[in-house]
């Protein structure tokens, strides 16, 4: 992982909320603050800080380094904001503006909530984290696999690769309508997967549609450094695959579980 420089949290408030397909509601932040946020391209990611429905205010940490997770739990419960995980869709420094895609669940968390509710002027928090995908070996493609939780990740890390790029991307997604337009290398490919494409049976746990896609692919001749994220059962099922049926050193495969199947984030 890729560290960033400076370690903040930035107060920022909602500026915009679309509902850019049917399972994605593209949230923009902004606000003087986020002008400090430095973009690292890939699949930057930040912690999400959101007030509680009962907090009249959002409560932010204030230390600039890892103690605000000390801070943060010191702060009581009934003061403590929500805290997720997410992936910049886009970063518009000059702008003062972020991007953040949310998986919509009508009877979802918090974060689901927030972005179905997002209003402009409603207060957030963030704190870069920096870089998940960082390939520490010597590879001649590039292979991405990652269901809907995931996407922003894919369209980030393809738009930061170089133009000769070569490799395979494999996302799922709950509809085909929830594909994306992002610039993708000539010689990567990216092959969507829609759940609603297929019979139910075959997708119990999300996830599981791209993993069957990936044991069947004919993969590109070379060293490869693959990168897995989303739903956990994916990420360790498709670590597995490479390692144990394709052969790939356990070096070239980073993963990353986003969430587990039937478990709420606390």
């Amino acid at each position: 992982m890729v560290k960033p420089t400076a370690v903040q949290v930035i107060a920022a408030e909602v500026v915009a909320s679309q509902r850019v397909s049917p399972s994605i509601v593209r949230v923009t932040v902004g606000g003087e603050g986020v002008e400090h946020f430095s973009p690292m391209g890939f699949d930057q990611w930040f912690r999400l800080f959101l007030p509680r429905d009962e907090q009249e205010s959002l409560r932010l940490p204030t230390a600039t380094s890892g103690l605000w997770y000390v801070q943060y739990l010191a702060t009581p419960k009934a003061r403590r904001p929500w805290v997720r995980n997410y992936t910049v869709r886009e970063a518009r420094p000059a702008d003062r503006e972020i991007d953040i895609d949310f998986v919509a669940h009508e009877d979802g968390g918090p974060a689901s909530a927030f972005a179905l509710g997002a209003s402009a002027g409603h207060p957030v928090g963030v704190l870069d984290q920096g870089v998940g995908y960082n390939p520490r070996v010597p590879h001649d493609w590039t292979l991405l696999v990652a269901d809907e939780t995931g996407l922003p990740a894919v369209a980030g890390i393809c738009a930061s690769l170089p133009d000769d790029a070569r490799g395979l991307a494999i996302v799922e997604l709950p509809h085909a309508a929830d594909a994306q337009d992002f610039r993708v290398p000539a010689g990567l490919g990216l092959r969507w997967v829609a759940r609603d494409e297929h019979e139910a049976e075959s997708h119990a746990i999300p996830g599981c549609l791209a993993l069957d896609v990936l044991k069947r692919a004919d993969l590109p001749p070379g060293e490869v450094y693959a990168y897995v994220v989303g739903e956990s059962s994916l990420v360790t099922g498709a670590r597995r695959h490479l390692v144990n049926d394709r052969g790939v050193p356990k070096a070239n495969v980073d993963f990353i579980g986003y969430w587990r199947h039937g478990r709420a984030a606390a």
